[in-house]
C-alpha cells in the first residue's frame, strides 16, 4: 500500500503498488430479475476534506488513468506558458467525438502556434463518434491525426513547447522537457510518485498512478483559486463541456445536469469527476466496460452528496429483449443501497 499524503502535501507519497487490482464487484447484468453478468471494478468517494469516505475494489494498486489523466496535462501547459482559456483550453483537455468544430478548433490552435496538421504526432483516426465516424466513411474520407480524438491536447502540446523553444519532432518523448513537466504536475495533483510510464493509444506518455490520486489530483483542480492554472482549466471544461467531449457524449450531459460539477471519462471504463469544493470520485472498471461507467459514477457521486434526482438518466441504458427492456445494469448495493431506478 502507498502511504496517505496530505490534501495540501507539497511532496508526493510513494508511487502505488504495481500488482493485479482487487477488484470487487460494481455492478450486475440483470436480465429478467437474474444476474447474467458482473462488471468489477474499484470506487473511491473523497469528501471536502479529502478524506475517502467511500472505497470499493482497490483504489490504491496503480492504475493507468487513460485520458482522464488530460485535466491534469491542461494544468502543466498552463504552467509552462500556454496562453489557452476558454473552447480552446476545454479542446486541450478533450477527449473529442471529431465533430467539425473539434477539428476547426485544433486547427486553430495550430494555426495560433504557427504549426500546420503535419507537426501533429498522434496516430491518426477516424472520428470517436459513431455518426460522424459513419458520414466520414460514406463520403469516403480517410483516417487523420486532427480527426483522432487526443489532437487538441497534442496541438496545444505543440504549441506548449514552441513557446519555450523546446523541440518540436520528439514532443512524445518522455525525457522531453515537455513531458517532464506533465510528469512533475500528475505527482504533484495526485500527491503520489508515478509507479509506471508507459505509451497512451494516441502516442503520448501514460503515467500510472492510483484511482485515489486521480481523485485527488481532480479535486485539487476543481477546488483551486480562481485564476489558477487549475481553475482556469476547470472553467474551461466546464462552461465548454460539448468541446472536451462532443454532443451526445454522456460526459457532457452529466456536467450539465449537475452544477460545478468537471467530468472526465478515459477508455477501459475510467470516470472521474469533482465538484468545487473538492469532494471528487474515481472509478475504474475492471473490464473496460463502458456500459457500467456512468451508472457506477452517477452512483458515487449520489454518496458524495448529489442529490440523486440529478442523476436519473445516468443509471444507465435499459437491456432488451425482443426490443423491449427486460433488464439493465444495476450498480451493487454495497455502492448504491437505494438504487437510482428500478431494475426489471
Amino acid at each position: 500500500m502507498m502511504h496517505s499524503s496530505s490534501p495540501h502535501s507539497s511532496s508526493p507519497a510513494d508511487a502505488p503498488v504495481v500488482r493485479e487490482p482487487l477488484h470487487a464487484p460494481v455492478a450486475h447484468l440483470v436480465r429478467g430479475g437474474v444476474v447474467e453478468g458482473i462488471h468489477y471494478g474499484s470506487v473511491v468517494v473523497l469528501g471536502a476534506d479529502g478524506q475517502v469516505r467511500f472505497q470499493l475494489g482497490d483504489i490504491e494498486a496503480a492504475f493507468y488513468p487513460r485520458s482522464a489523466l488530460k485535466p491534469v496535462q491542461a494544468v502543466a501547459m498552463l504552467r509552462a506558458g500556454l496562453p489557452l482559456d476558454g473552447e480552446l483550453l476545454s479542446l486541450a483537455a478533450a477527449s473529442h467525438s471529431g465533430e467539425e468544430r473539434h477539428l476547426a478548433g485544433t486547427r486553430r490552435i495550430l494555426e495560433l502556434a504557427g504549426l500546420t496538421e503535419d507537426d501533429l504526432r498522434n496516430v491518426p483516426d477516424m472520428p470517436f463518434d459513431p455518426v460522424v465516424r459513419d458520414s466520414w466513411v460514406r463520403e469516403g474520407r480517410l483516417p487523420s491525426r486532427l480527426a483522432q480524438n487526443c489532437s487538441g491536447k497534442h496541438a496545444a502540446m505543440l504549441w506548449t513547447a514552441k513557446l519555450n523553444g523546446w523541440s518540436l519532432d520528439d514532443y512524445l518523448a518522455p525525457e522531453h522537457p515537455l513531458q517532464q513537466a506533465v510528469a512533475a504536475t500528475v505527482e504533484e495533483l495526485t500527491g503520489q510518485r508515478v509507479a509506471r510510464v508507459t505509451v497512451d493509444g494516441c502516442g503520448a506518455p501514460l503515467f500510472a498512478v492510483s484511482p485515489h490520486g486521480l481523485a485527488r489530483a481532480l479535486a485539487r483542480i476543481t477546488s483551486a483559486e480562481p485564476g489558477t492554472p487549475e481553475a482556469r482549466v476547470a472553467d474551461a471544461m466546464r462552461e465548454h463541456a460539448e468541446m472536451a467531449s462532443g454532443s451526445g457524449r454522456d460526459v457532457a450531459a452529466l456536467m450539465r445536469a449537475v452544477p460545478g460539477l468537471l467530468a472526465k471519462d478515459g477508455f477501459e471504463g475510467v470516470q472521474v469527476a469533482a465538484l468545487p469544493d473538492g469532494r471528487a470520485v474515481a472509478v475504474k472498471i475492471a473490464d473496460g466496460a463502458n456500459r457500467a461507467r456512468i451508472p457506477v459514477a452517477a452512483a458515487a457521486l449520489a454518496r458524495a452528496g448529489v442529490d440523486p434526482a440529478l442523476l436519473t438518466e445516468f443509471a444507465g441504458e435499459p437491456l432488451l429483449g425482443g426490443g423491449e427492456p427486460v433488464g439493465c445494469v444495476r450498480v451493487v448495493r454495497a455502492l448504491d443501497p437505494v438504487p437510482l431506478t428500478a431494475c426489471a
